[in-house]
């Protein structure tokens, strides 16, 4: 791709947003809009005709729902899809299904939480990062292995260790291969998942469901317990903190990080201080350098450190810029990645 123009299909009934994401991505010396389209049966001739390297997608559309159009495209022409979804309960459950029929990316139209700008600058790194995706994510019907216990004999029920994880592009399927076998008396979980306001709490109910320990979406002040994950909400960073015996999460706003709000270089480099030693920090698939800085940090306080191996990521990215900076002690593939975190767990 570095040779080449990243080449843009744009899919949205809204004109506005149509001219919109076209005058925007036609900013970059990198990106080409090679077409848009109103509605998913034009964009189904306008694919086989260019072969885009992405398309962005409108999760609701008349005619044919993008959900619908996501399932066909992903059946018989399979390539990276950005879905873009409006705010509402409706629009984040659509687009959480999105991520799990195939979608690499979820993105909120302007409004709200994020401006045109903010959503411009979300929308070129998430189309860069579709077009490095390499290998499609798994069904759901993959991640159904039962929670770990052989591994749990050691786990203390307290809360002095933590298991800190950052993702990008395609964490949301690699998260749930992670979190659905871990045991329920698991020490307090924080996660980063790059993902926009309001869609993470949707995300969290989401992995509530099929997961042994509790998920939600923090919130300032939430004390971190055993059989609990923390998910940061869109928007926000997230940062552990202890008082006494007690860790607990801040979640504030604050500038972008490396384009981004959460961030896990922030949430990483607070386990750094106030864990240290007892915690295990974990980076999985996305783009970009995030986490990798954090999780040096996190090696140099004394926290054990996973990376995702480069065959098992949608993109190796952020796992590759940790392991070039020296910070993970074990290069993991996905599968293996929640009992190698319970062995390290019990070995701290």
């Amino acid at each position: 791709m570095s040779s080449q123009k990243i080449r843009v299909l744009i899919v949205d009934d809204s004109a506005i947003v149509r001219k919109i994401f076209t005058e925007e991505l036609s900013k970059e010396p990198d990106i080409e809009v090679v077409a848009t389209a109103p509605d998913p049966y034009v964009a189904r001739d306008k694919i086989v005709l260019l072969k885009p390297d992405v398309v962005t997608l409108d999760i609701e559309m008349p005619r044919m729902d993008g959900l619908t159009f996501l399932k066909k495209l992903m059946r018989y022409y399979p390539l990276p899809v950005i879905v873009v979804s409006s705010l509402t309960p409706k629009g984040s459950k659509m687009a959480l299904e999105a991520l799990e029929e195939g979608a690499v990316e979820v993105l909120s139209k302007p409004g709200g939480a994020y401006s045109v700008g903010d959503m411009s600058v979300q929308l070129k790194e998430r189309i860069r990062a579709a077009a490095r995706v390499k290998m499609l994510r798994p069904s759901p019907s993959d991640v159904t292995r039962a929670p770990v216990k052989m591994m749990t004999n050691g786990l203390s029920e307290t809360t002095q260790k933590i298991i800190a994880i950052g993702a990008s592009t395609g964490g949301t399927e690699a998260l749930k291969e992670v979190l659905v076998p871990m045991p329920a008396n698991a020490p307090g979980i924080l996660v980063v998942q790059h993902m926009p306001a309001h869609f993470t709490t949707a995300f969290a109910e989401r992995l509530n469901e099929i997961c042994s320990v509790q998920v939600r979406e923090a919130r300032d002040g939430d004390s971190v317990i055993s059989g609990q994950a923390l998910i940061a909400p869109g928007n926000f960073h997230m940062l552990l903190r202890r008082s006494g015996a007690r860790y607990y999460v801040a979640v504030k706003e604050g500038p972008f990080v490396h384009h981004q709000r959460p961030s896990v270089d922030v949430l990483f480099n607070s386990v750094a201080q106030y864990a240290g030693k007892n915690a295990v920090g974990v980076i999985l698939t996305g783009m970009g350098a995030d986490g990798a800085q954090g999780l040096l940090k996190m090696k140099q306080a004394g926290a054990k450190t996973i990376a995702q191996d480069e065959e098992s990521c949608v993109v190796f990215g952020m796992p590759k810029e940790a392991i070039k900076a020296g910070a993970v002690d074990r290069i993991v593939p996905l599968s293996q990645i929640c009992q190698e975190v319970i062995r390290q767990i019990e070995g701290l």
